[in-house]
């Protein structure tokens, strides 16, 4: 075989973890999976086997987070600019250090989460902002490239809008799925499968709908505030990682 067996217990593992994020939450997590995954092979060759398993996270994930749920306003400025922002992280992959990139994120990204936390609990609410949705857009493109965390940028912008949680999940549930679609190629590229990865794929599908599944059923039985909590908890454990990442480098 390809990869070790703690390749093929972790990768199970990832799997249904990010899908479950992507069911409860809409994705933009899947910083969270990578990593344990890249404990057992190398990060890209991870990051290049997840990406098609992403798209059927993205697949099943329509059962639930139907165009209905989808907030078409800010989905019209957030896409332009994300569709930039991958275009801008693939041009500059090779020119900026990753760990650089990682590092100012953690600092923003925990700042951000800090200041809900301090105000026990409560997002300041705020207007729907073009030039903000298009820099949101914009900085989560290049950071899903460059550092593979493009969430924290649209929860930040998502967020004070105080969407109805249904509409917060299924416009980043759609949102990273356009993202992911944009994505696969690039990744693919980095690090072509093997036969043997292909296989590890094909044993982890069945895990993306247990994980969707049980992600949608999580996101049932929790009220609006908790939900936000969970979000803002979930962008602290995304921060630390990119700080870790960026002060490893």
């Amino acid at each position: 075989m390809d990869h070790s067996w703690l390749a093929w217990l972790l990768a199970p593992v990832a799997t249904t973890l990010i899908a479950g994020l992507k069911g409860a939450f809409g994705g933009g997590f899947a910083l969270l999976g990578i990593p344990l995954l890249a404990l057992a092979m190398d990060p890209v060759e991870a990051g290049a086997m997840l990406a098609p398993l992403f798209l059927a996270m993205d697949v099943a994930a329509f059962r639930y987070w139907k165009p209905g749920t989808w907030s078409k306003p800010d989905l019209k400025v957030l896409l332009p600019g994300l569709a930039m922002g991958v275009v801008i992280g693939t041009a500059i992959v090779a020119l900026l250090p990753r760990d650089g990139v990682a590092l100012a994120m953690a600092v923003v990204t925990l700042g951000f989460a800090a200041k809900y936390f301090l105000g026990q609990g409560e997002v300041a609410p705020r207007p729907r902002s073009a030039l903000r949705g298009v820099a949101a857009g914009t900085a989560s493109g290049i950071t899903t490239m460059l550092a593979h965390s493009g969430g924290p940028p649209l929860a930040m912008y998502l967020l004070p809008l105080q969407l109805p949680k249904a509409v917060y999940a299924g416009t980043t549930s759609i949102y990273f799925t356009i993202a992911n679609l944009l994505k696969v190629g690039p990744w693919l590229m980095a690090a072509p499968p093997t036969p043997g990865t292909w296989l590890l794929m094909a044993a982890c599908l069945p895990f993306v709908w247990l994980g969707v599944w049980g992600g949608w059923t999580l996101h049932q039985r929790l009220d609006q505030k908790r939900l936000y909590w969970w979000c803002h908890l979930l962008l602290v454990a995304t921060g630390l990682k990119l700080l870790w990442d960026g002060l490893a480098g």
